[in-house]
């Protein structure tokens, strides 16, 4: 049977895209439909135009630091216009490159939503067919809102980076890496900034001593975090949202946003009719190689729920092509993946927490904690954390975390030596850089727990 391509990709995110250009670049015809815009949740509205937001929120305390360091300047107000105004400039230069991306490949592109009509056949917003011996089912995920009474006053990551204007008071909703990195934003650019979470700490599953730390420093920061605290109901009251909390008690926001949870794409996508099987969470189930339960159908990225960050969906994708494309069965590789979260302090994070490791093996754990010099010198009472947990059977290094000023570059080098399964001797053997604040993580002699 012939067919109109190769393959037919559905999302235009980064997973997609990249699955797209390698298999067109290795001979396949290909075409991908994308219904809103290129780039994905992560080029248009996560990762990239979240970290420009931390970028700007991160400069109103610099004024005060050049300040303790001899510099005569003065503080200037932050214009949210502005900002946003190069903000989406530089998102619309991102998705052009991504359609370049497709285009210069020889991906043919069709902008608008796209469904499975059978194993091999995609049907189009249009009401027009295209057949493809392979489907790649890209097409992410959304966040969600709660059944709370009024949850629709509300706005969520999607929304924030389009506000007309900033507000004086937002309330976050939430506790994981997205509530918290938004909490930080809000509050660096002169907003009055409160966070619920409903259980006893934010930024659940990552190191306890690590979250800790962020969470202690926010709110010296000037966060208002609420733990075991969340919003039964929300009403509008003027031009304000009244949330009443789980005590009972009211308070008034100018927003609210809800960052407590994700979930994938997949509704009237007509791959449950086929036979794919959709988990509980509406995620796509997956082999190892990303293969549905109706073989010709692949997912990758956040539609599979397996370990939702862009770097991931582009390996998932990667692989993907090699498996079908060039014959080279491949799985991607999800252990020990480093990440960074961008909250204010910064954390970076790579294999188990201290938890973890502790349920199974003994295990010894290196951790410092300091006021570091650059912040020190200028009078502020900041901490950051190294900290390194160690196999007491093999003295491999099974996880690092780090609180601090550019976490997330440190821990991308020191993912290397942990996925390499350095020892802590690896470490000690490695001359320090000095002065720096990563140099307490091969400078650590004695444990400071055990078991």
């Amino acid at each position: 049977m012939s067919f109109d391509y190769d393959l037919f990709v559905i999302g235009g995110g980064s997973g997609g895209v990249r699955a797209g250009r390698v298999a067109a670049q290795g001979g396949a015809k290909v075409a991908l439909a994308e219904e809103d815009r290129y780039g994905g949740t992560c080029v248009i509205r996560g990762c990239v135009p979240k970290k420009l937001m931390v970028f700007a929120s991160e400069y109103s305390g610099m004024v005060e630091d050049a300040q303790s360091y001899g510099w005569d300047i003065k503080a200037g107000a932050f214009s949210w216009d502005a900002f946003r105004g190069k903000l989406y400039a530089e998102l619309d230069r991102l998705e052009g490159i991504y359609r370049n991306i497709l285009k210069n490949n020889g991906v043919e592109t069709f902008d608008q939503r796209a469904t499975v009509a059978d194993a091999h056949t995609v049907r189009l917003a249009d009401g027009t067919t295209k057949t493809a011996k392979h489907i790649l089912v890209a097409v992410g995920g959304r966040p969600t809102k709660p059944d709370v009474e009024g949850a629709e006053l509300a706005i969520t990551s999607n929304e924030i980076f389009h506000l007309d204007k900033l507000p004086e008071t937002i309330l976050i909703i939430g506790g994981g890496y997205i509530a918290s990195e938004f909490a930080g934003i809000m509050n660096g650019m002169g907003v009055k900034t409160t966070q619920f979470y409903r259980s006893e700490q934010i930024l659940r599953g990552f190191d306890n001593e690590a979250r800790d730390l962020v969470a202690s420093e926010m709110i010296e920061r000037g966060v208002d975090l609420r733990v075991n605290t969340n919003a039964v109901k929300l009403a509008k009251v003027g031009d304000q949202i009244e949330v009443t909390d789980t005590d009972g008690k009211t308070h008034l926001f100018d927003e609210v946003m809800y960052a407590t949870g994700r979930a994938p794409n997949t509704e009237s996508l007509g791959v449950a009719e086929l036979g794919v099987e959709i988990g509980r969470k509406g995620e796509i189930v997956v082999d190892d190689y990303s293969q549905t339960a109706v073989p010709s159908i692949y997912a990758v990225g956040d539609v599979t729920d397996r370990v939702n960050l862009t770097p991931v969906a582009i390996r998932e994708g990667m692989a993907f092509v090699e498996t079908v494309f060039n014959g080279n069965p491949t799985k991607p590789d999800h252990e020990l993946i480093p990440t960074a979260i961008f909250t204010q302090p910064e954390m970076g994070t790579v294999g188990l927490s201290e938890e973890e490791a502790r349920e199974q093996e003994e295990i010894e754990v290196y951790s410092t904690s300091f006021k570091p010099m650059q912040q020190s010198f200028a009078g502020r009472s900041e901490k950051v954390l190294m900290k390194l947990i160690v196999s007491k059977a093999n003295r491999k290094v099974l996880g690092c975390h780090i609180v601090a000023p550019g976490a997330g570059e440190m821990i991308q080098l020191a993912g290397i030596a942990v996925k390499m399964g350095a020892t802590k001797e690896d470490f000690d053997r490695t001359v320090a850089v000095h002065p720096t604040m990563s140099e307490e993580l091969v400078t650590m002699k004695t444990p400071t727990r055990t078991g």
